[in-house]
């Protein structure tokens, strides 16, 4: 069993998600489900999650913060910020969804460390 269910959006790379895969976690990518290059709208692609039952995983850390508080009922964002390491990357997220339990509604903050 997975252990959070993950709509990556089209800017995650694909080594952030395998790195996630690895550690249980079940992510769709936005090419994988068709939306990918396609200038969808991030409210939509929001929505897509939700109705997915998944939580969004973007490095767009502004318009997503900014959607969590407009739109503040969904299957849980998840932004980070870029890191090089993607590894740690991959076990700082995995490591706050593991904190976090459930995820729904919720906004998760993956900072790079200082």
């Amino acid at each position: 069993m997975p252990m959070a269910r993950l709509f990556a959006d089209e800017n995650v790379p694909f080594d952030l998600v395998d790195a996630l895969t690895a550690r249980s976690h079940d992510v769709l990518t936005a090419l994988a489900a068709g939306r990918a290059n396609q200038g969808i709208p991030d409210p939509d692609v929001l929505a897509y999650a939700t109705l997915l039952g998944r939580a969004v995983l973007t490095n767009n850390r502004l318009h997503f913060h900014k959607l969590h508080r407009k739109t503040p009922t969904h299957a849980g964002i998840i932004s980070y910020t870029d890191d090089r390491d993607i590894e740690a990357l991959a076990e700082r997220i995995h490591l706050k969804i593991e904190a976090a339990v459930d995820l729904t509604s919720k906004l998760l903050k993956i900072y790079r460390p200082p």
